[in-house]
């Protein structure tokens, strides 16, 4: 059976960031995979409004979505200030995520994880768990948090509770397009060492990988699973 999947994330390069690889995988499948974004990704760098950054970053993600296949729900994202959601309402900000779930009633959810360091992270997380809170007849069978270099190895700091997966996807023969992807992504990467830097990047889909007897992998923390066999 064909799978909709919605990818919740704040900025625009989290998606590629945290599960790229599985997006394709998903695509490679057959199953329709949509994304949503709370912010521009860049307003936070920026003394005041510059019309062409943003623009750049929006023609970044458009791109970064051909390579994987994927399709953004652009009536469904929001212009949120960037590394400022907790300036916003909880309340604004699950209803945007409620619209995108009645438009596409995903199957599978993926999104970040709430001990993330980004504040934007913690406040997406937390709207998507509440937008996809239990109710009768309710499609959604699994949420998952992805890994994001710098946003989840940084968040222990505050409570010990590194990223522990418990889920894995390999992505061995779908890294290529995640490596695409995230060059259109250009802006946003570091040099290595920093974990953002393409090489950090397949080093830690190497690692993880290690862990569960594959070339390569992206991991994730299930935060809902159901069965209904």
């Amino acid at each position: 059976m064909k799978k909709r999947v919605l990818v919740s994330i704040a900025h625009p390069d989290d998606e590629v960031l945290g599960c790229g690889g599985t997006i394709a995988k998903h695509i490679g499948q057959g199953d329709e995979v949509f994304c949503i974004a709370m912010t521009d990704g860049v307003g936070a760098r920026m003394l005041k409004k510059n019309t062409r950054v943003i623009n750049e970053r929006k023609k970044a993600a458009l791109n970064a979505s051909k390579k994987l296949g994927f399709e953004w729900l652009y009536d469904c994202c929001e212009n949120f200030p960037d590394n400022g959601l907790d300036s916003i309402k909880l309340l604004d900000i699950i209803r945007v995520i409620e619209k995108a779930k009645k438009k596409i009633n995903p199957h599978i959810v993926y999104t970040h994880d709430f001990n993330d360091l980004n504040i934007d992270h913690k406040l997406v997380s937390d709207a998507t768990m509440t937008a996809f809170r239990p109710h009768e007849g309710e499609i959604c069978e699994s949420i998952f948090a992805i890994e994001i270099p710098s946003a989840s190895d940084y968040g222990a700091y505050k409570n010990s509770l590194n990223f522990s997966p418990n889920h894995y996807v390999d992505i061995s023969k779908t890294w290529t397009k995640k490596f695409n992807a995230l060059k259109c992504y250009r802006e946003e990467m570091k040099k290595y060492p920093n974990s953002r830097s393409v090489k950090g990047l397949e080093i830690l889909a190497k690692y993880r990988g290690t862990q569960v007897g594959m070339h390569k992998a992206e991991a994730f923390k299930v935060l809902r699973q159901l069965s209904r066999k």
